[in-house]
């Protein structure tokens, strides 16, 4: 039975009803409402409409039976309570309209203020104004008037898809006209006025009057709320941040409380820490004589928090009681929306708050030390995406680079890239490879895409928690905000400041953290975090709280792994900085890298081979390279296991592309010169080229098809690990045979190397691991047999989804792959992050049968995904025994698979 069709369904829940436990029910918005109000907090009453309701009215087209019914029912229950009428011309209940999802998505529709006021209750609200201060008769009329022309403009903007630019451009001409750009000068009449033409825009866009019924200003609201979970900046929010398409959004209605009734009423928005550093503190913004969405909005610049204590010293201390409460009560860092009305403070909403990469890991070390949280809340607190961006460099200063600008530092980072003032130029830009500083008055949720798109996003307006901040913050992006000495000219694709103007497409470099905006491109120089990691910064001995908590939460993520980490190196020096990332071991050897730069000569000589002698030769000049190379990888690795692949590309991906060759032959020739040499290298790649080599002459087929060549490498190996052995040093090589399919391949390639293993190793002591790549999907799905000749597997999970879909790594994701994430068949692309349901059922199924064949099977994956915080994830379900990435994301993967191991025990215990 689906959700429309249940009977009884409650729909409906007062504030006093619910909880924060039930945000898949009400929202984060409407859960968290109902907690403060559960917990005795000042809240306004109000009602929230479920994500049930939500569902049902997106499946069906309309709202769901009863549903009109329950509203009406709390309505009237709010109307009792409030001691007013929605809408009533005497005196009017107003109230809010807004969206909460189970998680925050700045895509949803913005709140709409207001809701009742029509041409008569904005008279009756002027005089309620009045009659509660009988001395403001004149400020009463205009905070009526002004209420009014937000409900029109937000309503005209949210509901019915008004360009909003229309109404601001009508703002902006009546400042112009009373000589002011503060909209606080504006009087009682000047807003009459702004209303009339508020209204003329509203007809003129919509066909119809502005709708002076408060019952339908409701219901439509309601309807707009539901049909944004499906509006295009909502769905690609949710495609950015994973956040699954079915949960539909709650709806809140409360009924309000006024910000915008003279100085001494206000709104603001407070964190009980700082959401850029994790420092502890008084954070947030206040905007006297403003309602809500003032703040968020960035359209005025904001005072400090702490500046309520000199305005208002009774509700400063209220505050800071509050946030105190709520801190504790969440145990985390809390985000807080309020508003003053006359001298009282209302909480208009609390939610875990969103913090830079560097404030989660401080703030989590530090609620562990006040005993709000223990280390493994701490570890699933972080993540491995917040750890790579706090390994992303920062910029390198000196005197020749001095800031034009600054605002406030919203969101930390580095970030440089040409300027662009629309979204729309923002993702065109990026498309073409570019990288791009997205510079606005403000923005608001129409410019997510762009955001997404930009490295970094400047504003001239705004503070730490205006819609710039918050979402750059969400999305680990560089923000710096309140820039006021900016001057941006939208249309004009400029902006000016200190006698400078920076055109579209000019590179500029924000800094997040200082909020400095610079001229040109600056140079970067390496993470803190990142030279913890190298070993140059002792978290013991450094005066720095973020190295601290990184170094505290990584060392509880190593106690609490199953999953060892390897790397991928070819590399002496990659194997030693991959060690001091904290690698357990190579994962991955390509040894195809060892054949380029002086040795082609020397592979164009193994190709070219006429006679058996000819291939003996070539095959001989190459041993001792090959030797040199894993001597210095295994000394590196100091005992640690080294898994190195045989090679796997086709031979003629060494040599020259053939039509390029056959040019420069075709020239010479005409020329006269002597080209017998290059003749035969031409010959040579037209014999072996592939219309589609990744599934040609490669890897084991290759090893089978050149006699000697999988023998000199095994012999190199062999050699390289009895070398060191005797020269006092352990290694651990493990030999790895490449796109294996049938076990008969494996069993003739361990046949030949195991002979030569024997006769070089003698009685050195050093042990020689073979095993097998699991990358062929007949190998997952014949792994029973293979285990029988392997004694392990790694998952090339790169091949394996390559053609475990039928794609062309190369080729596809330049094509197609941007349709297929537009249209949500991908969420992600399956070569960034495993595709559990195909290609990763291909690795549980082999995982399940090559260790019931061979029991003690070692289980690795080395492909990209061995990387990827979610795929980390799955490789800890399915059993793996390592997973190996580069060296760059070792620490991710040892702080993921930490997490994963208390994610599985908190299930398990449960």
């Amino acid at each position: 039975m689906t959700v429309q069709e249940k009977a009884g369904d409650k729909y409906v829940y007062d504030f006093a009803e619910g909880n924060k436990e039930l945000k898949d029910l009400l929202g984060g918005k409407g859960a968290n409402l109902a907690e403060m109000t559960n917990l005795g907090l000042p809240v306004p009453p109000g009602f929230t409409i479920t994500t049930e309701a939500c569902q049902a009215y997106l499946a069906t087209g309309r709202e769901p039976d009863g549903l009109a019914g329950q509203i009406e029912t709390h309505l009237e229950a709010l109307e009792r309570g409030m001691g007013r009428r929605l809408g009533d011309p005497q005196d009017p209940l107003l109230v809010s309209v807004r969206s909460g999802a189970r998680f925050s998505m700045p895509g949803m529709m913005e709140t709409v203020l207001n809701v009742g006021l029509n041409d008569r209750s904005v008279e009756g609200l002027a005089r309620q104004a009045s009659s509660a201060d009988p001395d403001s008769s004149g400020s009463a009329d205009r905070f009526a008037w002004d209420s009014y022309r937000r409900l029109i403009q937000m309503f005209g903007k949210t509901v019915c898809e008004v360009p909003g630019e229309q109404f601001e451009h009508a703002l902006d001409e009546a400042k112009r006209a009373k000589g002011t750009h503060d909209d606080l000068d504006l009087d009682a009449d000047d807003l009459r006025g702004l209303v009339e033409t508020y209204k003329k825009i509203f007809a003129g866009h919509t066909g119809r009057e502005f709708p002076q019924e408060p019952r339908e200003q409701l219901d439509l609201a309601i309807r707009a709320v539901f049909a944004s979970w499906n509006a295009e900046r909502a769905i690609l929010y949710r495609r950015q941040e994973r956040i699954p398409a079915d949960l539909g959004t709650a709806v809140n209605v409360v009924a309000m409380v006024f910000g915008n009734l003279g100085p001494d009423s206000g709104t603001g928005v407070a964190f009980t820490r700082d959401p850029g550093s994790g420092a502890q503190g008084i954070y947030g913004d206040y905007l006297a004589n403003a309602q809500g969405e003032d703040v968020v909005a960035g359209i005025r610049n904001t005072v400090p928090l702490q500046e309520l204590e000199r305005l208002d010293p009774k509700s400063y201390r209220e505050l800071l009681d509050i946030m105190a409460r709520l801190e504790g009560h969440y145990r985390d860092l809390c985000d807080i929306e309020f508003t003053i009305e006359r001298g009282k403070l209302w909480m208009l909403q609390t939610r875990v708050g969103k913090r830079t990469a560097a404030a989660a890991f401080v703030i989590a070390g530090q609620l562990v030390d006040e005993g709000l949280i223990d280390l493994d809340e701490a570890l699933h607190r972080v993540n491995g995406a917040q750890l790579a961006q706090l390994m992303f460099p920062r910029f390198q200063l000196d005197h020749d680079f001095a800031p034009v600008a600054r605002g406030i530092g919203a969101s930390p980072g580095a970030a440089s890239g040409a300027v662009v003032f629309t979204s729309a130029r923002a993702v065109e830009l990026a498309a073409e490879g570019r990288s791009v500083i997205l510079v606005r008055r403000e923005t608001n949720p129409d410019d997510l895409n762009g955001m997404i798109a930009a490295q970094g996003i400047l504003t001239s307006r705004g503070g730490k928690t205006s819609h710039a901040a918050v979402v750059a913050r969400g999305m680990g992006k560089t923000c710096v905000s309140g820039a006021d000495g900016i001057e941006v000219d939208v249309p004009a694709k400029r902006f000016t400041v200190g006698g400078h103007t920076v055109a579209e497409g000019d590179v500029v470099s924000i800094d997040g953290t200082t909020g400095k905006v610079y001229l040109g491109e600056v140079p970067v120089m390496p993470s803190e975090v990142v030279q913890y990691f190298e070993g140059s910064l002792d978290p013991a001995h450094v005066d720095n709280a973020l190295v601290r908590a990184v170094h505290r939460i990584m060392t509880h993520a190593d106690g609490r792994r199953r999953l060892a980490v390897r790397t991928n190196a070819d590399t002496g020096p990659d194997a030693a900085r991959a060690r001091r990332f904290g690698a357990e071991g190579i994962g991955l050897c390509r040894t195809e890298h060892m054949f380029l730069g002086d040795r082609r000569e020397l592979v164009e000589r193994l190709i070219l081979a006429a006679t058996d002698a000819e291939r003996t030769d070539a095959l001989a000049a190459l041993l001792p390279l090959q030797r040199q190379d894993f001597v210095g990888i295994f000394r590196e690795m100091a005992g640690l296991p080294v898994t190195v692949r045989l090679i796997d590309p086709p031979l003629h991906e060494f040599l020259p592309p053939l039509e390029q060759l056959a040019v420069n032959v075709a020239v010479a020739q005409e020329r006269g010169e002597d080209v017998a040499k290059e003749e035969a290298l031409l010959a040579a790649v037209r014999r072996m080229h592939e219309e589609n080599p990744m599934l040609g002459l490669r890897g084991v087929r290759l090893g089978l098809v050149i006699p000697g060549l999988f023998a000199m490498q095994v012999r190199a190996i062999a050699e390289a690990a009895v070398a060191v052995t005797r020269d006092g040093g352990t290694a651990c090589p493990e030999i790895m045979v490449p796109l294996v399919g049938a076990v008969q391949e494996l069993e003739t390639v361990r046949a030949e190397a195991e002979k030569i293993i024997a006769e070089v190793v003698g009685d050195s002591g050093v042990e020689v691991l073979i095993g097998t790549m699991i990358e062929v999907p007949r190998a997952a799905l014949t792994a029973g047999q293979i285990a029988e000749a392997a004694q392990f597997f790694s998952f090339g999970t790169n091949d394996l989804t390559q053609m475990g879909w039928g794609f062309s790594r190369d080729d596809v994701e330049g094509a197609f792959f941007w349709r297929y994430l537009e249209l949500g068949i991908f969420g992600i692309s399956p070569f960034e992050s495993i595709d559990r349901d195909g290609v990763g059922r291909l690795i549980r199924i082999a995982a399940e049968e090559g260790r019931a064949a061979r029991p003690g099977l070692k289980l690795g994956v080395c492909g990209e995904h061995g990387g990827d915080p979610d795929s980390v994830h799955f490789f800890h379900e399915v059993g793996l025994d390592y997973v190996s990435c580069s060296p760059f994301r070792v620490p991710i993967a040892r702080l993921e698979a930490g997490r994963a191991a208390i994610e599985t025990a908190g299930s398990d215990s449960r």
